[in-house]
């Protein structure tokens, strides 16, 4: 960590780096985030502890950006001019004057060429601790000049989804740190399922940073990803790269990417089909022999006995018409009480019974986590006759032994 007070005496030796941000449409540069660097003996150092530490005066930290962003602006006079320039900001800070001498600070480098629909304004939510509303109406103002806002750090820190969505940013920036390891946890998995979900339907896009390695590309991209930004793409330096830098190399990992997905699509839909025919299969004989539902169910979970811990049925509302047949230590149990239950709340439950009213088919959900149990699982739904249909819950352990399921 930098000494503040090195920083300040030696204002003269604080410079701009830049790090590259490629697109996963066009596989190129489309932009560069400023970031501070300063020369202490033979080292580059970074500047961000200098930036995040709440000990130090604004008026010191706004001196020193101000440096770091006019000389980087500088640069940009005379870079392509379609490159975006991401440019971190505290809001706090910003707010101090509502954003007025940034803003006039932008404005003297539009009349040097540098169109305003180029600027990328990037904040942690988290952190700021004014009025949000103020804050909406200040970045709504800058939208008028065609800037954009990128609020950054989401998975890193704790966001509120709440104030994101008010602020209606125009990108959503991920942090992708906490995914250091190839297997991670499904809360988090669910946490970035639950901001990518935010993201459509605010109108953002996705970029993730702090990608480190290839499986984490792999997981930006397959999670809504439109940008990257990592050191596994390019570390940051001194000057402006080639923009097809890594070009070739990034539609190769994607097309790596996609035949993978492709593959796993395939063995869903194979695994569905094969066992859409068991559970016909079975329900046509068991039925011949069975006076109600509930006796059909029983007997059902008997022939399922390998793959299944829940079996129920519902109308197309949603109501349950028979109880639950449950797994427990390899001992079927009935439970009555389910009978009258509904489950028309759950996300896609009506779009799923009209998806099987029209195919006439059976199919896997995907993986979620059950609200009983905790465990990460599949249902797999068949339509029956009449507004009927059968729901068989599978547990992990038998989709991890299913290639593909998983």
């Amino acid at each position: 960590m930098v000494d503040p007070l090195d920083i300040l005496t030696n204002i003269e030796d604080v410079f701009p780096h830049y790090q590259a941000i490629f697109s996963a449409e066009e596989q190129k540069v489309i932009g560069y985030e400023i970031l501070g660097r300063m020369k202490l003996e033979s080292e580059t150092v970074s500047l961000g502890s200098f930036f995040m530490d709440s000990s130090i005066p604004d008026e010191y930290k706004l001196e020193v950006d101000h440096k770091v962003l006019t000389q980087a602006l500088d640069l940009f006079t005379t870079a392509d001019d379609d490159l975006l320039i991401f440019i971190n900001h505290d809001a706090n800070i910003l707010m101090l004057d509502h954003g007025e001498s940034f803003l006039e600070l932008l404005k003297e480098y539009e009349a040097r060429g540098i169109q305003l629909n180029r600027f990328v304004i990037e904040f942690a939510e988290h952190t700021f601790s004014g009025d949000i509303e103020q804050l909406y109406h200040t970045l709504t103002y800058f939208r008028t000049y065609g800037i954009k806002i990128a609020v950054s750090n989401i998975g890193k820190e704790s966001s509120n989804l709440d104030r994101i969505a008010l602020l209606s940013p125009d990108l959503l920036k991920i942090d992708l740190q906490a995914l250091k390891a190839s297997a991670p946890s499904p809360s988090y998995e669910y946490v970035l399922y639950s901001i990518s979900l935010l993201a459509r339907k605010i109108g953002a896009a996705l970029i993730y940073e702090d990608i480190e390695a290839n499986f984490q590309l792999q997981y930006a991209w397959r999670n809504g990803g439109r940008y990257f930004q990592g050191f596994y793409l390019h570390e940051p330096a001194g000057e402006l790269i080639d923009r097809s830098h890594r070009k070739d190399q990034l539609r190769e990992e994607f097309q790596q990417f996609i035949a993978h997905e492709k593959k796993k699509l395939q063995a869903v839909y194979e695994h569905s089909e094969t066992f859409y025919k068991r559970i016909h299969q079975a329900v046509t004989t068991l039925k011949k022999s069975c006076s109600t539902n509930d006796e059909l169910i029983q007997k059902l979970a008997l022939e399922l006995t390998d793959c299944s811990f829940r079996i129920y049925m519902c109308n197309e509302e949603g109501f349950q018409i028979t109880g639950n047949v449950f797994k427990k230590e390899e001992e079927w149990l009935f439970q009555p009480e389910y009978i009258e239950k509904n489950w028309s709340w759950r996300p896609y439950f009506l779009a799923n019974i009209l998806q099987m009213r029209i195919s006439g088919k059976g199919f896997f959900s995907d993986i979620y986590s059950d609200l009983e149990t905790g465990e990460r699982i599949r249902t797999f739904s068949y339509p029956l006759e009449g507004d009927m249909y059968l729901f068989i819950d599978l547990p992990y352990a038998y989709l991890y032994e299913q290639d593909g399921l998983i």
